[in-house]
């Protein structure tokens, strides 16, 4: 079975299991595209339990785009206090005011034009236009690269460029009109503790059935190969080694040197 059959497959059950198992948290409480562009920018190396204080502070005096543009830097940095590398909430102000000056105050719309806007990265773009607005473009990151890779069998690293571009590529074809929620679905799958019973067992996964064949091969290949990947698993395939949301592209893009740590 190709890739992209596999991925195909996985649509409706990604959407499903996120609907019964996502997280309350709050910037998922309405489709504020303000809100999860903070959200997004604060979770790059930071964990989500330690961000929510710092969030909802940050709200509570910056409440709008406007606000955020005409902040001073001293009460920004006071503000962004405790969750370090400073240059993204720098980056914040900067995107507030070309969003005023050129978007009339309203966050754009667009992956293309979200990418614009300083410190937003591809995978920034992708999970604002698509989780607000509804725009049908994945969110790829380091998290849902290793959930793609497990998924499809990948032997692929990760942790090069062209297999991000790969993959990214691969799931745009696939993108439901739900793109929100199946972005958020890959990203809440890799926080489980099921993403790493998949290491050794394929059929942990919650969608499984979807991807085994009547002979009970795994996309093709022969899913009793448990053993293999379980010695595999302290190799350089970044499938198999636990890292940080975006450390498979840390040195490239917009996106700061990392997300949310696992």
């Amino acid at each position: 079975m190709e890739e992209l059959d596999l991925l195909e497959k996985i649509k409706e059950p990604i959407l499903k299991w996120y609907q019964q198992n996502k997280r309350e948290l709050p910037w998922r409480r309405e489709k504020n595209p303000y809100f999860i562009w903070i959200s997004e920018i604060m979770l790059q190396q930071t964990r989500i339990e330690a961000v929510m204080g710092y969030y909802e502070r940050f709200l509570k005096s910056l409440p709008t785009v406007q606000d955020l543009a005409q902040v001073d830097e001293e009460k920004l940095l006071k503000l962004w206090e405790g969750l370090g590398y400073y240059n993204r909430a720098r980056n914040l102000k900067k995107a507030a005011q070309a969003i005023q000056e050129t978007y009339y105050g309203n966050i754009p719309e667009q992956y293309e034009e979200l990418l614009k806007l300083p410190g937003i990265g591809e995978y920034t773009a992708g999970a604002i236009a698509s989780i607000a607005f509804d725009e049908p473009v994945p969110a790829v990151d380091g998290n849902v690269l290793r959930v793609v890779s497990r998924v499809v069998a990948s032997k692929k690293d990760v942790l090069e460029a062209k297999t991000k571009k790969e993959f990214t590529q691969k799931l745009q074809k696939i993108m439901p009109k739900q793109a929100g929620d199946f972005n958020e679905g890959l990203m809440e799958l890799r926080r489980t503790n099921l993403f790493a019973e998949w290491r050794t067992n394929l059929r942990a996964m919650p969608f499984a059935r979807n991807l085994f064949d009547q002979k009970g091969k795994f996309g093709g290949r022969n899913s009793s190969a448990k053993g293999k990947n379980k010695k595999k698993k302290r190799t350089k395939n970044g499938i198999f080694v636990g890292m940080s949301r975006e450390n498979s592209h840390s040195k490239k893009g917009k996106d700061g040197v990392a997300c949310e740590f696992i």
